[in-house]
């Protein structure tokens, strides 16, 4: 019985760093990445952002709740998990140990990073160029933000390769080594936008 409820709450915690994390993270860098059409674009996208109806409701259910229980079973399987890098060193073996490291600096990252807007928000800031602008011309914060979401999608695309295989999409060997290059891919296309977005919004 103990053994089918960690397998269930394995996939589970497959499920979700896929959908809806997953799927948040990338939208939520595209939005960001409106900044390379000015700081007025940023703006009008992030307003349409906060003004969606019924928005603390849609973001407790769909991001937080989710985004809490993968983080907390996260750091379960971070610190419980056994790996054979020391032993074999394969690439894959690499991937999961870099993976419980990514998850750990990304949970720290987010928790900084929505105390910094979306608090600041509730207490009456407002998300804007100005206040990422703020933020992110501090060296320590770039360098902080860079390594963060570099972390997070790393963790998303090495993630995203694991929910297939364990989920039973990518079976034989043929189709696992395609969708490491497609999840290398995803991670390249996503860090690129990540990164134009933060050197944008230093200029």
């Amino acid at each position: 019985m103990a053994g089918n409820r960690e397998f269930a709450n394995r996939r589970l915690h497959s499920l979700l760093g896929v959908i809806p994390i997953g799927v948040f993270l990338t939208q939520h860098l595209v939005v960001n990445h409106f900044i390379t059409g000015g700081p007025e674009s940023f703006n009008k996208a992030a307003g349409f952002m906060g003004s969606l109806p019924f928005r603390i409701v849609l973001e407790t259910v769909i991001i937080y709740l989710p985004l809490l229980f993968h983080a907390i079973y996260g750091l379960y399987i971070a610190f419980t998990a056994k790996s054979n890098v020391k032993r074999f060193g394969f690439f894959r073996n690499w991937m999961f140990m870099l993976q419980r490291v990514t998850g750990v600096i990304t949970l720290i990252f987010i928790t900084w990073h929505v105390w910094q807007t979306r608090v600041a928000a509730a207490f009456g800031a407002e998300v804007s160029y100005d206040m990422m602008h703020n933020i992110l011309t501090s060296p320590f914060m770039f360098v902080f933000y860079l390594v963060g979401i570099l972390s997070a999608i790393f963790h998303f695309a090495n993630g995203l390769w694991s929910f297939l295989v364990s989920w039973g999409i990518t079976v034989s060997p043929r189709s696992q080594v395609i969708s490491t290059y497609v999840t290398v891919g995803v991670f390249v296309v996503l860090s690129f936008i990540g990164i134009q977005t933060l050197i944008e919004f230093v200029k």
